[in-house]
């Protein structure tokens, strides 16, 4: 297998920028001063929003490699045994935020489209995409890109991590809050008063019944719901809450919709009873380049069919560049396919290096070597679409 540690030491410049989201203005600039350097990219650009791209080829198949590049924040620093944004080399591996969620497949990514011969740029149009804001607002990048930038695959690669597999889909999600209204009274007459976090204890356990009730995929696994964070308001600490609101993440498999979702929850006891609120919530950021974003925090569920003809073309090119044979999967979080495939229909994999259980925690890393897997990975993807 031919080297590639250009890939390497990218990934390690890469780690060392901060990337929060929203914030990526600097690490888009070092992938798009890298993509001009290869002296492969035809034409390397920024959207309005901020999403970086770099275009190899000009053939009638169209392939979109994505990586979103923006990351969570470290957390409690003292709980990294590395700095998190040294992009330190240990054992073979590389430690850092964004070392598996997702900088490694921006790298490989890349470098991969950038190894394409000239025969191979004639039959396809090949997007590498370094994407913003997925971490606070997963797909909408790529929606802006395609549907508002027009920039629009045939084909669309994940970089989320698979640890060198081929996954086609995911569970959905949603964020969801539930209100009641309370009447305020002084706390030395609580009696007068209608307490809000009182009415919505029944509420909270309505919704930890209904986890237990939700549906099930074989491939998916169950639907889930639960209470991520609750709040109460009140005119004072010496006063009986007038209002309460609890905030849902909700989980969808296969066969469960955003009405179905949202219609469940309202026709629990607790939430007539109390004449709760129940509400999709809205999403509301700015990117980088200051541009709003608002979109219903809504993620859909999708499933590429296992037969489908980038599905098989993944698992050939992950035979070829890697005795291991691939498992096909899914992942269990949401990514950027729930708008290629989810809203688009635009059919949708994921590959890529890196441990999904690793992603967000203080010990992501990610081996040296599956970088050249997956560098090769994304070449030979490529020639077998085109």
């Amino acid at each position: 297998m031919t080297s590639f540690p250009q890939s390497t030491s990218f990934l390690r410049s890469l780690i060392s920028i901060p990337s929060l989201s929203g914030q990526e203005n600097a690490v888009v600039e070092r992938i798009a001063q890298e993509m001009r350097a290869t002296g492969a990219f035809d034409k390397v650009w920024f959207d309005s929003l901020g999403n970086v791209i770099g275009r190899i080829g000009s053939g009638p198949v169209k392939i979109m490699l994505d990586a979103h590049i923006d990351t969570v924040d470290i957390g409690d620093r003292s709980q990294w045994s590395v700095d998190p944004y040294a992009a330190e080399v240990k054992d073979n591996e590389i430690y850092g935020r964004g070392a598996v969620d997702e900088k490694p497949a921006m790298a490989c990514m890349l470098y991969g489209a950038a190894a394409l011969d000239a025969p191979l740029r004639d039959r396809v149009t090949v997007y590498v995409v370094g994407s913003v804001m997925e971490e606070d607002c997963d797909g909408y990048p790529l929606l802006h890109l395609i549907e508002k930038e027009g920039v629009k695959p045939d084909y669309v690669v994940l970089g989320e991590p698979t640890d060198l597999n081929v996954y086609r889909g995911h569970r959905g999600r949603m964020e969801i809050t539930i209100s009641v209204a309370g009447k305020a009274a002084h706390g030395a007459h609580c009696d007068r008063g209608d307490n809000a976090v009182y009415k919505m204890a029944p509420v909270i356990q309505d919704v930890k019944e209904l986890h237990a009730r939700l549906k099930t995929d074989a491939l998916l696994g169950k639907g889930s719901i639960t209470i991520s964070r609750i709040e109460s308001t009140s005119p004072s600490l010496c006063s009986v809450a007038d209002g309460c609101r609890i905030y849902l993440d909700r989980r969808l498999t296969r066969g469960e919709t955003k009405e179905s979702a949202l219609n469940e929850l309202r026709a629990l006891p607790g939430v007539k009873a109390a004449n709760a609120a129940v509400e999709l919530r809205q999403y509301d950021g700015v990117s980088w380049t200051g541009m709003p974003v608002r979109q219903e925090a809504y993620f859909p569920t999708w499933v590429l069919d296992d037969g489908h003809p980038l599905v098989q073309a993944g698992l050939a090119a992950a035979r070829t560049v890697n005795p291991t044979p691939p498992k096909l999967g899914v992942w269990s979080f949401s990514t950027n396919g729930v708008a290629s495939m989810g809203r688009l229909g635009i059919p949708t994999i994921g590959y890529a290096p890196g441990r999904e259980e690793l992603a967000h925690s203080v010990h992501e890393k990610v081996a040296i070597k599956d970088l050249e897997t997956a560098t090769a990975f994304y070449t030979e993807l490529i020639r077998q679409l085109a």
